[in-house]
Order: structure tokens, then sequence, then C-alpha cells
């Protein structure tokens, strides 16, 4: 007696099965990695502003906090104004733009302090906002 298969053997699917896998890894993979990314910088919960900043080519970020003292961070390193002043007169520096990011609780004076100081030493000065909520 001789035996005979009832299913047809389709060699086919075995060539996409590998695909689809591939497609379902690189599709949970790409919403994992969406969570872990993290922006630098120091954390600010900055001021909204209806208004948009026109792009800044290569700037040089100040940003200054409202901790029960405030805390001035130039490229993520925290510096006294003192200290401040004599890296602005770094020649490298020279001409870069400068993006100042302060805190929603920062005193009004520290923030001019910070932007006379770089004014002085003729630098273009910009203040960060975030952008208003959409409603």
């Amino acid at each position: 007696m001789k035996l005979t298969r009832t299913v047809r053997f389709r060699p086919e699917l075995f060539h996409v099965l590998p695909l689809v896998n591939v497609v379902f890894l690189a599709l949970f993979l790409f919403t994992l990695s969406s969570r872990f990314t993290l922006q630098s910088g120091v954390s600010l919960n900055l001021p909204s502003s209806p208004f948009t900043l026109a792009p800044q080519r290569n700037p040089l970020i100040i940003s200054i906090t409202a901790a029960p003292l405030p805390t001035v961070y130039l490229r993520e390193e925290k510096v006294t104004p003192q200290e401040l002043d004599v890296l602005l007169q770094d020649r490298a520096l020279a001409g870069r733009p400068i993006l100042l990011r302060a805190d929603r609780e920062t005193p009004y004076e520290q923030i001019t302090e910070i932007s006379n100081l770089a004014l002085r030493r003729g630098f273009a000065v910009a203040l960060a906002y975030a952008a208003p909520l959409k409603q």
C-alpha cells in the first residue's frame, strides 16, 4: 500500500518566514529605542512663548537653574559668573551666538547679569523659550 500526502509541501513559505521575523524585530526595536533617547543638557522648566527663534548655527548654550541658589552652566559644566567671564574671552568662541536657557523661576537679575556679561564680550544673545502647548 502506497501512502500519499494530503497536504502539499510549499518550500516558498520557508523563505518568507525569516523576512517576517526581521520586519517584526525591526519594528519592535524601533518602538523601544525611541524611549531611550535622552536630550543632553540641564533640565529646565522654560517659560512659554508663542514666537519661535530662528535656528542658530552652532550656538553656545548657557543654562541657568532656579534652585534655591541660581546656578549657571556652560556646556553642562557648572561655572560661576566670574569663571564664565573668563571662559567667554576665548578666541575660539568668538562669533558664535549664545543661547541663554533660564528656568521659569530664575530671578530676572541673574538672567540680565549673564546676558550683559556675554554682550560685553561681543556675543549675540538669544533667550530660549518653550513652545506653548497646542490645544
